[in-house]
């Protein structure tokens, strides 16, 4: 039994926000309070520690984030730079090192960041600096690639090779393809990079927990796909896994689901199953999200809608007959549109054959007609959404999408609608760092104070306490765990997370530098640096 005292503690919790000592045992909080009423409640051998007037909240949940890609990712070149020189300067550090032929990977490249380009890169920029290796790095979006010839030659890809369907191969005038890959184009070159074991990817996770731990995040929803299921399921069964896994499933995955009779909620408190995954178009950087009108400057293209709503409707149909959620990645106006029809039926299909109206989910709602900003809370969706985008995607947004953007990452017209926000990063396309999506919740600012003092379209800034709970009671709620996890509240699970600094006290901008000196998962510490 641990009584932790003399805290600052916001429990989440409305009927009890503030406390100051919390008692837990057996992975549970057993009691919320002061000191003294916990005492008489403590029995046995107590471990007793005076938190001398940190502040403790709940522990912090990403809600959409890939931890296998995560994990795999530390390892690889950081390409997120300024200019594509710098890049290409890493991708050469690395050459250097390599063995000829292994593989060179990384990613995090934003053609539309770097300050001396602004185009999508070519093989031949990579083939100068590393002819004996085939190179493959995947863009800051996870929506397209960028491939030296090596790794084009290893993959088959010639002029006569067709486009993918959803996916494009770029080439030039004279069809030849240049290296860089949209969509599911980028498959025809991952499919032949060496794919590491089950162990490798195990042992990734494990050794990005602390790194997790560290950020305060206690618990995760993971997309993706299934081999990181098996590695997730794998640490578990060693007792490795110490965070929590609401675990969503790909639609390609959804007919053998549905065989099964497998549903939403099956597993336990630390691997359980979530929401089956549909794409509905691409994303913004690459100018696949599907769009009503065209991206400006480029008149002919209004994106990749991967299906209507129509054919989402009849995988939704299929996953509700066996009691799954859906939940769909939708970034244009399009593509959101086209979803919330889906729903809509969705939502009278439960009623006439008499269904539990699940919680379906929207990932990333990135921008939103006017006449859908709505229909979330209407339909009673959850949406999911990543705050730290907007700052890395406010440039593109007023480039690409002009005024439409005064409805993107709008996360206050949601809440004031009475959708439900569930916050996370979509690592690696961003940082994990909650503390940093905090900031770009409640401020609309980049980390250098750009593009002004009142931040980007000020109306859709968020107070901390909303943000904080879109991390917390929202993530639970989106993950079917509202009962025990997201608050400091009697027989909720022990997870908390403890700082150094009262976070509602501080200036907004300290959150970026702001982390977890202690965090707690089940009762037990995990990072302890107090």
């Amino acid at each position: 039994m641990k009584l932790l005292y003399n805290a600052n503690i916001y429990t989440l919790d409305e009927l009890h926000p503030h406390a100051s000592a919390v008692l837990i045992a057996g992975g549970r909080i057993i009691a919320v309070g002061d000191r003294d009423k916990l005492e008489t409640i403590a029995h046995g051998k107590v471990e007793k520690q005076d938190m001398q007037g940190r502040t403790i909240l709940p522990g912090l949940t990403d809600a959409h984030i890939h931890i296998q890609h995560f994990a795999l990712f530390l390892g690889r070149i950081d390409c997120e730079t300024k200019t594509k020189d710098e890049c290409l300067r890493r991708v050469a550090e690395r050459a250097k090192k390599a063995k000829p032929g292994e593989w060179i990977l990384g990613h995090g490249w934003n053609h539309n960041e770097w300050t001396d380009e602004g185009k999508l890169p070519t093989a031949a920029d990579l083939d100068a600096i590393a002819p004996n290796n085939p190179v493959y790095l995947t863009a800051k979006s996870l929506h397209a690639a960028w491939a030296n010839t090596s790794a084009l030659n290893l993959a088959n890809i010639t002029s006569d090779t067709p486009n993918p369907k959803d996916g494009v191969i770029q080439r030039d005038d004279t069809g030849r393809a240049t290296g860089a890959l949209l969509e599911t184009a980028m498959a025809l070159v991952s499919n032949v990079v060496p794919d590491p074991s089950i162990d490798e990817i195990a042992n990734a996770i494990e050794s990005a927990q602390p790194v997790l731990w560290k950020m305060g995040l206690t618990g995760i929803h993971d997309f993706d796909r299934r081999i990181a299921f098996i590695a997730l399921q794998q640490l578990h069964a060693q007792g490795k896994l110490k965070l929590r896994v609401n675990k969503n499933i790909p639609l390609e995955s959804l007919n053998h689901a549905h065989e099964l009779g497998l549903r939403t909620g099956f597993g336990d408190d630390w691997l359980w199953v979530g929401s089956v995954k549909g794409f509905m178009d691409g994303a913004l950087g690459p100018h696949t999200a599907a769009m009503f009108q065209p991206y400006l400057g480029d008149e002919e293209n209004r994106g990749i809608l991967n299906m209507d709503g129509e054919e989402l409707f009849e995988h939704c149909r299929r996953a509700a007959d066996v009691g799954l959620s859906m939940t769909v990645h939708a970034i244009g106006d399009r593509a959101n549109h086209e979803v919330l029809d889906a729903y809509e039926q969705l939502r009278k299909y439960e009623t006439e054959k008499g269904l539990p109206h699940l919680r379906h989910r929207i990932e990333h709602v990135q921008v939103l007609h006017p006449d859908d900003a709505p229909r979330l809370a209407q339909l009673n969706v959850v949406a999911s959404m990543q705050p730290i985008h907007a700052p890395s995607d406010m440039t593109a947004a007023d480039r690409f999408w002009g005024e439409r953007s005064a409805l993107a990452y709008a996360w206050r017209t949601q809440l004031d609608h009475g959708a439900l926000l569930a916050f996370g990063s979509d690592a690696p396309v961003e940082s994990p760092n909650p503390f940093w999506g905090l900031h770009a919740a409640v401020t609309r600012r980049r980390a250098d104070g750009s593009p002004s003092a009142d931040g980007w379209y000020p109306t859709q800034k968020l107070t901390l306490a909303e943000a904080l709970s879109a991390y917390t009671v929202g993530a639970a709620y989106a993950a079917n765990a509202e009962h025990r996890l997201g608050k400091i509240a009697e027989n909720y699970l022990a997870d908390l997370i403890v700082l150094e600094q009262d976070i509602f006290s501080v200036h907004p901008d300290k959150l970026l530098t702001m982390s977890a000196a202690a965090t707690m998962v089940n009762g037990e510490w995990m990072l302890r640096e107090i």
